[in-house]
């Protein structure tokens, strides 16, 4: 309300004050608003048709020898110059009398219509000369020697003037019509684009502080509300997107939780009962006791070791695990990790094929430790599942769109495709068995996934159920050692 009465008070008020100072100059410079409306006659109006009788009925038609006094009629054509008007006074086609500025307008005069009828008054005509608009009225009588005379009155027409004269009142009801029309539908316009989006505004606030966020501002455009109200629902959308990350975490740690206690909990199981088989006598031979002691190291070590895979694991989430990058020759870094594993998977029975064709220039930032973390995270997840007779892994690169794809396969059962791009969460499975022998840590592959982010990578896997899966790894290669490398592939092909 106070914006619509606002703009009301700025129509309105600028009216008053225009009214009233020019009311205030009319009485200032002329007394009174009479005085002004005299001066205006005077300046812009000429004769009127009432005049102009009367002028001819009291003067010319009672005294008809004033018709060829020069002194009557130059005093007259002074007095009505004043209003703007000129006098010609013709007989028998011969002039009588004619104003001092008709005499330079023969054209003008030399087009004035005949004679017609002793004491008619003719309806005024208009004539143009020399680009301008002259308003002429005649007056037709006879002379004392009865001799037809016509009496014109010519008066130059002000086309500004006379179009204001003859529709003031409706250009002034009109301006005033259209300046409220306009004034109305601006403020209209105006409140719609500005009341509307702060009524939006305070309802979408009302609900951000009930707690609801599951809804959108709808204000657009580029003005300052505009702008307002996208700042808003970004504001919203990014209070939304932290208290769903804010749950996803807590979720997480829950599970977490639960997947730690759980792991931990089978290997202390059977800490427990080995030991309470010791302390029972049931281990009742050395042999018996040192099978047992085995066991319980064995299952201490997998705690220990699954401790070891949560805190490095924890560290990485919270980017808190420092990374010493060096510019690494990355085909002979693969090529010596290659003859290593060759090695310890010729006494597994485990076929290993090497496929390396990176070109021997190509260099990537790596850190050497944790990117063999990654590598043997990999292998050791293949060889915990995998179950044919002849078993089988694959090692190959290429260099492809300015990066370095390294995949890992293996010949295992593999997992069903929709759950590929699951097997890099913390403790997920494709099979729900808790298993620790063939399921690990279940924190493997995830730790994998931080370090190959870490490194500006990404890793992702392929699998068909029963045929095996394959890992890659996508690493940028350095820039000048980019164009090296390409030529080096291109040679080997």
């Amino acid at each position: 309300m106070k914006f619509l009465l606002s703009y009301a008070a700025m129509l309105v008020v600028p009216l008053l004050l225009i009214l009233i100072t020019a009311i205030l100059l009319t009485i200032v410079y002329h007394g009174d608003v009479q005085s002004l409306e005299s001066a205006y006659g005077s300046k812009f109006e000429s004769m009127e048709e009432s005049d102009t009788r009367d002028l001819i009925k009291h003067t010319f038609m009672q005294n008809k020898e004033l018709l060829t006094d020069p002194v009557f009629l130059n005093d007259l054509s002074a007095d009505m110059l004043k209003k703007n008007t000129s006098i010609y006074i013709r007989t028998d086609h011969k002039a009588l009398y004619a104003s001092d500025d008709l005499l330079l307008k023969k054209g003008l005069i030399d087009s004035l219509p005949d004679f017609k009828q002793a004491g008619t008054h003719n309806e005024s005509f208009r004539e143009k000369y020399n680009n301008d608009w002259y308003q002429i009225a005649q007056f037709d009588l006879l002379s004392k020697d009865a001799e037809p005379v016509s009496i014109f009155l010519v008066s130059k027409i002000d086309p500004l003037v006379q179009f204001v004269r003859t529709f003031f009142p409706i250009l002034f009801l009109s301006t005033v019509v259209v300046l409220l029309l306009t004034h109305t539908l601006l403020t209209t316009y105006m409140s719609r684009r500005i009341i509307r989006p702060l009524l939006e505004l305070r309802k979408a606030a009302r609900m951000v502080t009930d707690g609801e966020l599951d809804f959108k501002v709808e204000i657009s455009g580029k003005d300052e509300l505009g702008q307002l109200g996208m700042a808003f629902e970004e504001m919203r959308s990014r209070l939304q997107e932290s208290i769903q990350v804010q749950q996803q975490y807590e979720n997480n740690r829950k599970e977490l939780i639960t997947n730690i206690s759980h792991d931990l909990k089978t290997p202390i199981t059977a800490i427990k009962g080995y030991v309470d088989g010791i302390l029972e006598g049931i281990a009742d031979s050395p042999e018996k006791t040192e099978k047992y002691m085995r066991t319980i190291a064995a299952k201490a070590g997998e705690m220990d070791h699954l401790i070891d895979e949560l805190f490095l694991y924890s560290k990485l989430d919270m980017q808190k695990l420092p990374f010493s990058f060096e510019s690494v020759p990355i085909l002979p870094f693969l090529n010596d990790w290659a003859d290593e594993l060759k090695v310890e998977l010729e006494k597994q029975k485990v076929d290993l094929q090497i496929d390396m064709d990176g070109g021997e220039a190509a260099k990537v930032a790596v850190d050497r430790d944790s990117f063999r973390r990654v590598l043997g995270n990999i292998i050791q997840n293949s060889l915990k599942y995998m179950d044919k007779p002849n078993k089988k892994i694959t090692v190959s690169t290429r260099i492809e769109n300015h990066a370095l794809t390294l995949a890992i396969g293996d010949n295992g059962p593999g997992v069903p495709s929709e759950a590929a791009e699951h097997i890099f969460e913390r403790f997920y499975r494709a099979e729900q068995s808790r298993n620790t022998k063939t399921g690990g840590s279940g924190l493997g592959l995830a730790i994998a996934k931080q370090i190959i982010v870490e490194h500006g990578g990404t890793i992702y896997a392929d699998s068909q159920e029963g045929e095996g899966m394959v890992i890659r790894i996508v690493l940028p290669i350095e820039e000048e050692a980019l164009v090296h490398a390409e030529n080096d592939t291109d040679r080997r092909r």
